[in-house]
């Protein structure tokens, strides 16, 4: 079983690729923006994970995969 550190770690390296996955060209300005917002989630989950405050990482790292997933899912269907 992975250690809670682990799966952060883990979670921000998918995180990763999936934002790079995304062509910023394809996106209209609002999902520009939460892309954006995803990214600064992504970045505050790397924050608190080197603070060790794990807690908050995961749930930080969590929410910035569900807006980064919400963009994704929406250009698949356009």
């Amino acid at each position: 079983m992975a250690s809670i550190q682990e799966r952060i770690i883990k979670d921000i390296a998918i995180f990763d690729k999936n934002i790079l996955s995304l062509s910023a060209h394809d996106l209209s300005p609002g999902q520009k923006e939460i892309v954006e917002l995803a990214a600064m989630y992504a970045k505050d989950s790397k924050s608190f994970l080197d603070k060790g405050d794990f807690y908050t990482s995961f749930s930080a790292i969590a929410y910035a995969h569900g807006l980064l997933d919400s963009i994704i899912k929406l250009n698949q269907k356009m």
